[in-house]
């Protein structure tokens, strides 16, 4: 045992793209973390990071025991070394723990027959009057009855059985007889257990697959074989409530179309991405929310307020679009004093007609595309977004930076899609990162999902200067340089160039504000151009906070922007 915990902190590094692709090379029974499934030795290890059934119990106050496969918990461990999650996970956030508490003892690799074999017995044996069990089980339930991972349930047809029969084997895992039920048989198996111990079990059809239609490409499928019929036969036949997962993260995997569909998997079709393990705990609860089945009203009053999206357009007027700002320190800042630093977002009124639209500044100091997403603040805009709102993106200062260290909010230096897999140093958590293009163009996509106007925007420029005579200047606003005379830093190499194309391939908006406030600054010099700028060389004062919304206006007009209009 010591040899195997051994291995596992060897393998607790930073995974790669590549590094985790080639556990595909690896024996097909090995998961993730270096073990075969199911062994002893597996089931061991799984048992240090599970929890111990019934532990999180407070007082009086029930348990929601969670039984599933690595959709809800992926590989033995479930840490996303490997970029997957389980929505077991995230589960809990959806529940007031003050209430109710949540346990996810679920397995990778398990099947009905395996979970109900092998590590059912101590999770029933802590289960009590008026706790709930969620059951999600039947990804697994494939192959030979008696092959080498001894998982398929009995199947007397060949096809999935609702009724319950059996047939005795000789398990080669085990080397022992073994008595293999149906599908059907397994389900109602835990769902008697659970009723007998005073809980009422609550059945979900599976998690959808990254697969669409072959005659419908853009509608996800649902079949999955035929456990969702199942499912249902069985709840109807037990008086046991259904929630319908598969139809409800479908039908929003739906409405994001491929591109999004495909980060919320990671690695294949099946097994979800931190996105899409948080889209379907979202699901779950939101399944049992809209549920009218009388056994879950109490677990009704036990969901929290994450249940319900959090927006921010609480200043919305009928009849105006509202124009939101996502941005860091140079969008937001202080925007008090006045001898102070100030964000141009605090300036919109300058530019903005209050008669047209509604102005919301979004930006939050210290951010990273990163870290605006990962903190819920996209989230927020994202969920209050209506048709012909407007989006205005502008990112760079902290997103170049430490990564798994440090403030721990760089992103890949790249506008490329590409992602990797490293391991926090402040928490020990593994997270996927994705590069500065990929964030941008995630915002960008779910503004345009919900028909509202994106607009990019470069970075606003630092007070930096360098001399002329031969200094890059970029190829967008090429100056005439001459010898001896400073000019303002730009980077026009790195996040103008990338802004560019991701405008292009995004089809979004794209409004240069650096060097448009850059030009201005020049023609002021650096002794002038100091009074633009407070405390250090990012950040503005309030004359310079205006000068960047001036440039946001100048910008608009010039690339004759339909938002425009909006303008004063």
């Amino acid at each position: 045992m010591k040899k195997l915990l051994t291995l596992f902190v060897l393998l607790t590094v930073n995974y790669q793209l590549s590094t985790v692709n080639c556990f595909a090379q690896r024996d097909i029974w090995v998961d993730i973390n270096g073990v075969r499934d199911l062994t002893s030795d597996s089931i061991d290890i799984a048992n240090q990071v599970r929890p111990v059934p019934g532990s999180s119990r407070q007082g009086d106050n029930p348990v929601l025991f969670l039984v599933g496969n690595s959709t809800m918990r992926t590989g033995t461990l479930g840490n996303g070394s490997n970029g997957q999650w389980g929505w077991g996970f995230y589960a809990h956030e959806y529940y007031d723990e003050t209430k109710i508490t949540v346990e996810n003892h679920a397995l990778g690799g398990t099947s009905p027959r395996t979970f109900y074999t092998l590590l059912w017995k101590p999770v029933l044996e802590a289960v009590k009057k008026g706790d709930y069990v969620f059951l999600e089980l039947g990804h697994n339930d494939n192959g030979p009855i008696d092959s080498i991972r001894a998982r398929s349930s009995y199947r007397p047809d060949g096809k999935l059985e609702v009724r319950e029969d059996s047939i005795s084997i000789y398990n080669k895992v085990t080397k022992a007889q073994e008595t293999v039920y149906t599908f059907g048989g397994y389900m109602r198996r835990f769902i008697r257990e659970v009723k007998a111990k005073g809980a009422t079990p609550v059945l979900f059809t599976l998690t959808p697959r990254n697969d669409y239609e072959p005659d419908d490409p853009k509608r996800i499928q649902r079949k999955l074989g035929d456990f969702t019929p199942a499912i249902f036969a069985i709840g109807k036949e037990t008086n046991t409530p259904v929630i319908d997962l598969n139809d409800i993260s479908a039908t929003k995997l739906e409405q994001y179309g491929p591109w999004k569909t495909n980060y919320h998997f990671y690695l294949d079709k099946i097994h979800s991405s931190a996105y899409g393990a948080r889209m379907n705990a979202a699901s779950a609860a939101e399944g049992i929310l809209a549920s009218d089945d009388p056994q879950l009203a109490f677990l009704k009053t036990c969901l929290s307020e994450k249940v319900t999206p959090k927006r921010c357009d609480q200043n919305r007027q009928a009849g105006k679009p509202m124009v939101f700002l996502c941005g860091d320190s140079t969008g937001k800042n202080e925007d008090s004093d006045p001898d102070g630093m100030w964000g141009w977002g605090s300036q919109a009124s300058t530019i903005f007609d209050a008669n047209k639209c509604v102005f919301q500044n979004q930006a939050m100091a210290g951010r990273s595309t990163r870290t605006y997403v990962d903190e819920g603040r996209w989230e927020e805009v994202y969920n209050s977004l209506e048709r012909g709102d407007v989006v205005l993106i502008q990112f760079g200062h902290n997103d170049i930076g430490g990564i798994k260290d440090g403030k721990e909010r760089g992103v890949l230096a790249t506008a490329k899609d590409s992602s990797a897999v490293y391991r926090m140093e402040s928490t020990g958590i593994y997270q996927v990162i994705y590069s500065h293009g990929w964030y941008i163009k995630k915002m960008i996509r779910d503004a345009q999902e919900k028909g509202a106007i994106p607009v990019l925007l470069s970075l606003t420029p630092r007070n930096e200067w360098h001399e002329g005579n031969g200094h890059s200047r970029g190829f967008v606003y090429p100056v005439n340089e001459k010898a001896g005379k400073l000019y303002i830093e730009r980077r026009n190499e790195t996040f103008g160039t990338w802004c560019r194309s991701i405008a292009r391939e995004t089809g979004c908006e794209f409004v240069d504000i650096h060097n448009i406030t850059a030009d201005a600054l020049d023609k002021m010099g650096p002794k002038k151009a100091a009074a633009y700028f407070k405390n250090d060389h990012t950040h503005t004062s309030l004359i310079g906070a205006r000068l960047n919304a001036q440039s946001l206006a100048k910008g608009l007009r010039d690339i004759q922007s339909p938002v425009a209009w909006l303008l004063k």
